[in-house]
């Protein structure tokens, strides 16, 4: 029962998080493409093609953003490409 219902929870989750990046490539696509129609036609395609056909990319651009957004400030605590004296 519980896992019909986690099931169905990601499965909205998934959906909403399809129509905001199908939204969010429309917006860039009319305002690179200049033609409303031709940004519907782009978005649908890049929508298919990469989330209604491999659907576990939704939560990879999920975690992408998340760490982008989040993960800065723990990547700047940690820093281990730069700033130390210890190779002194």
């Amino acid at each position: 029962m519980l896992g019909i219902l986690l099931s169905d929870l990601f499965l909205n989750i998934q959906i909403v998080l399809t129509l905001f990046i199908f939204v969010w490539i429309f917006s860039w696509a009319k305002q690179a493409l200049g033609s409303a129609k031709l940004a519907i036609i782009f978005a649908l395609i890049v929508v298919f093609l990469t989330f209604v056909s491999f659907p576990e990319l939704i939560w990879l651009a999920v975690i992408l953003v998340v760490l982008a957004t989040f993960g800065s400030e723990v990547f700047s605590k940690l820093n281990p490409f730069g700033g130390g004296d210890h190779l002194h």
